[in-house]
């Protein structure tokens, strides 16, 4: 029973250092990147569609991105969507079959604002891995009646090593994250 409290808790956690770091992927850096537009809804035909079943994106250069949409009837929602995207500053232009999208330099002022945004980022998946944490040690302690206490403090050390690791995960993520922002 407590192996299974460990391997779910290790899995819930391995699912939120994912998220993280697809968040940390989220936020521009100086290069286009497709990944910028992973979480894009797109209202199609009045339903929200994700960017990346309307459309491909490729990266042409380092500062541009061209979206080629497989409906050419979804052109000015898939402009719309964009130009919405808060945080990006870019201004998509339409030639009536793909939206290209140039990518502003960024200031030194606009990189530090994104390390605190991911800096955040950071700091809500590290929260969240001890919220995991915490609802892991509940269910340890109910079981409390039916293992002894050795095998519950052992369970609870081994607790504690998987939410380090996976905090250090984050970290990493974060650490490396920071160090591409901040590169000119």
């Amino acid at each position: 029973m407590i192996a299974d409290v460990l391997t779910d808790t290790g899995t819930r956690m391995d699912k939120a250092v994912e998220t993280a770091k697809d968040d940390f992927a989220s936020v521009r850096t100086g290069r286009a990147n497709p990944q910028l537009f992973q979480k894009v809804l797109v209202d199609y035909y009045g339903t929200p569609t994700p960017l990346a079943q309307l459309a491909s994106l490729n990266a042409p250069e380092a500062r541009s991105l061209i979206v080629t949409p497989y409906d050419k009837s979804a052109l000015k929602a898939i402009e719309q969507a964009i130009r919405d995207i808060p945080n990006l500053g870019v201004n998509p232009t339409n030639d009536g079959n793909i939206v290209r999208i140039t990518m502003p330099e960024l200031t030194e002022e606009r990189r530090k604002e994104y390390v605190k945004l991911v800096r955040s980022k950071g700091e809500d998946a590290k929260v969240h891995v001890r919220g995991i944490r915490r609802k892991a040690k509940d269910d340890l302690d109910a079981l409390k009646s039916d293992v002894g206490e050795d095998e519950l403090s052992r369970a609870e050390k081994e607790l504690d090593a998987i939410t380090r690791a996976h905090v250090d995960a984050i970290d990493e993520a974060l650490k490396r994250k920071e160090a591409e922002l901040l590169e000119v």
